[in-house]
């Protein structure tokens, strides 16, 4: 039976594709392609680019206000979603995002990421975080089905919001292609344009609270005081999220030189970021995924990650984990990865393998096979 489709697109804004935005992107380009019999409506909240219709049996519709603030949520889900819904006469609603509307009657899979907002609700503006926590127990519940990225988050989920386990779909992230290997000549050039030549521990990722940055700088100014290295620390990601605490670090710091901003890179520029870097080092307290670990192995590059939350699943033995609340273990891990080739050499052999597990073809079939048990 051919099914109508709607999904939740508003992500998908040129030139601006993030964690969840490139979730949206990978999945839908190969299932709307794989899944010619069905149709697909993609909603977007405002003007879209022809790039995201991926394939003729895509059709979009702009509606509503751009939602981007918590009161433009609630009109966009539950009035634009929901009238739109109605008149396309859809069998299915779509999220990649994780909101739902409540008013509408059309069964929906909500893609859940993570619950951060629910652990560390401080670290989200204040209407956001209320506007999360309100609500999302309440899409949990209305959904016919859930995906999520991970078990950690499908455990979380299950947990804080009362769900059977059976009704969660665990649908792994992918990395993209350009993050792969590239030469010595290529690594040089990278490093001259970025840390004049020197090698580097690279962080990715929003410049949010939960990604920890404040106590990473703090390590990092620790790691330099121990140690006769001069591996700089290079930061890609835009200061949406930098708060007062981080810019009090980060000033505060003996090494502040040392430390590059970048702000966002795409595509091919930040693979060569990665594959010319040291260690990539992801110390968040909380994650539903963590895209770059795996950007990293692909890249051939030694990850450094947190013992908590889901990194242990996603890197496997392909990382060297630190307590992220600990400063000088943070710190300890800096060294050891700056020091330790055969360390190095070993994750990335580790990395080779765990890799594998994920990829933006195995995240399609994953979702579209919670979207047939949905429908």
């Amino acid at each position: 039976m051919a099914l109508t489709i709607a999904v939740n697109t508003r992500l998908l804004i040129k030139n601006k594709l993030e964690g969840i935005g490139w979730f949206t992107y990978e999945s839908l380009k190969r299932i709307v392609k794989n899944h010619p019999e069905h149709q697909f409506i993609f909603l977007f909240d405002r003007p879209y680019s022809e790039e995201f219709i991926f394939s003729s049996n895509v059709t979009p519709l702009q509606i509503g206000l751009p939602a981007r603030h918590p009161f433009l949520f609630y009109l966009w889900f539950e009035w634009a979603v929901s009238a739109a819904l109605k008149k396309v006469n859809a069998d299915l609603f779509l999220s990649p995002d994780g909101y739902l509307s409540l008013r509408t009657k059309v069964p929906q899979l909500p893609v859940m990421h993570d619950l951060n907002f629910e652990h560390y609700p401080n670290d989200l503006p204040f209407l956001m975080s209320n506007y999360y926590r309100y609500y999302f127990p309440k899409f949990a519940q209305k959904a016919a089905r859930i995906a999520t990225v991970s078990e950690a988050s499908k455990s979380d989920i299950s947990n804080l919001y009362h769900i059977d386990k059976n009704k969660i779909d665990v649908v792994y992230n992918g990395a993209s292609e350009w993050f792969k290997p590239i030469s010595e000549e290529e690594k040089n050039s990278t490093r001259n344009q970025y840390t004049q030549g020197k090698p580097y521990f690279l962080y990715v990722g929003s410049l949010h609270p939960r990604k920890n940055l404040s106590n990473l700088l703090k390590a990092y100014d620790v790691f330099r005081k121990q140690s006769e290295s001069n591996t700089q620390l290079l930061i890609v990601g835009e200061k949406y999220y930098w708060t007062g605490e981080m810019e009090q670090t980060y000033n505060s710091m003996q090494y502040k030189n040392e430390v590059h901003f970048t702000g966002r890179l795409f595509e091919e520029k930040l693979g060569k970021v990665m594959a010319s870097a040291l260690a990539l080092v992801y110390v968040s307290y909380f994650e539903g995924f963590g895209i770059p670990m795996v950007e990293a192995m692909n890249a051939e590059v030694p990850v450094l990650a947190s013992n908590v939350s889901c990194m242990p699943e996603i890197a496997g033995e392909a990382a060297h984990f630190i307590n992220p609340f600990d400063i000088q273990h943070i710190a300890d891990g800096l060294k050891e990865m700056d020091k330790n080739e055969l360390l190095r050499s070993n994750l990335i052999e580790k990395g080779k393998i765990q890799r594998q597990k994920f990829s933006w073809d195995k995240t399609a079939e994953k979702l579209w096979n919670s979207i047939e048990k949905t429908v």
